[in-house]
């Protein structure tokens, strides 16, 4: 992974550091006992503001502390429950820079320390080095969320450990540098689990988490799935033009994927629905107008064969319709 070299200390017209303080109530409509630094001006990595966002209240109150008060904040929770969005959507209202960082298996130590390269000078080859993404953004107005936490190498989480102190001072040892995080410079994570590994068998790849560096987490929020009425807010919003029978269905999408939810909780399911598979159901019923075929087609075939009985039955008693000739 290369940073973008060509970005100055401070990106686009985003001055070094917050220059207006925000009320969380105004922005987010509750409000907290301190306000929030923000950015007057937005530039390119400034993610794009969603109106229609759902804001949940402990977790966005963790993530705003994180903000102002330089806090290393890990949002843990079940896939789907837009944890990574939670956190861009609070930078976007604070105009606040933002780089993802997937820690998958194919992120190395170099790609966020930096390596040497050969570069042409003056005509010549020359050996440089060219700083990794941890470096680049540690020096920079700049929010770094490592997204999949849990599934980071153990060499690339020894790297991150370095900079889990709120002050933590960045070694360049091919360099002899150290490097001192910028003043607005902010670090999140999200995981699905909580560091512990995963018993669930449910997101393979992850692994326990050095408890030493758990701990230098200063914030640890939870985000799983909304309550029926935001969910169901959160759905229409994303699906436009919805008439009388298809808000309905809707509403019986989110108490399916709620009964796939507490059977997953309860170990008779494998797979659940998030919010983000029933959003894509009620897209693909407007496409081909019908919900049991947008049903098979986003959740069904995905399914255990043998634990496709179980969520036969959930639709039934969501929907009053019987899913067995799908079963045979």
């Amino acid at each position: 992974m290369t940073p973008p070299q060509a970005m100055s200390k401070s990106p686009g017209n985003t001055p070094e550091t917050p220059d207006q303080m925000v009320s969380a109530e105004k922005l987010f409509g509750f409000k907290l006992g301190f306000q929030i630094p923000a950015f007057s001006e937005k530039n390119e990595y400034v993610p794009q503001i969603d109106p229609e966002y759902h804001f949940e209240p402990e977790a966005t109150s963790a993530i705003l502390a994180g903000f102002a008060h330089n806090r290393r904040v890990l949002l843990q929770g079940y896939h789907g429950t837009g944890k990574s969005t939670h956190i861009e959507q609070v930078a976007a209202r604070l105009n606040w820079p933002v780089i993802r960082v997937n820690l998958d298996s194919h992120i190395s130590r170099t790609d966020l320390v930096g390596r040497d390269v050969i570069a042409l000078k003056d005509g010549k080859q020359v050996t440089q080095f060219q700083e990794g993404i941890l470096p680049w953004a540690l020096t920079r107005p700049m929010v770094l969320v490592f997204d999949e936490y849990d599934a980071g190498r153990p060499d690339v989480m020894f790297v991150i450990q370095r900079v889990l102190e709120t002050n933590g001072k960045f070694t360049l040892l091919d360099q002899n540098r150290i490097i001192s995080p910028h003043p607005a410079f902010r670090l999140f994570a999200t995981a699905n689990t909580i560091g512990l590994g995963d018993p669930s068998g449910l997101y393979h790849g992850t692994q326990p988490i050095n408890q030493g560096q758990m701990d230098r987490w200063n914030i640890v929020a939870t985000l799983n799935y909304l309550p029926k009425e935001d969910e169901f807010k959160v759905v229409s919003s994303k699906v436009k033009n919805l008439n009388a029978k298809s808000k309905e269905a809707i509403k019986n999408m989110i108490s399916m994927a709620n009964l796939t939810r507490e059977g997953f909780i309860q170990g008779d399911l494998s797979t659940v629905m998030s919010p983000r598979t029933v959003i894509n159901w009620a897209e693909n019923m407007q496409i081909f107008g019908d919900v049991e075929q947008a049903f098979r087609y986003t959740f069904f075939n995905k399914c255990d064969e043998n634990e496709r009985t179980i969520i036969a039955e959930y639709y039934q008693r969501c929907f009053n319709k019987s899913l067995l000739n799908t079963l045979e």
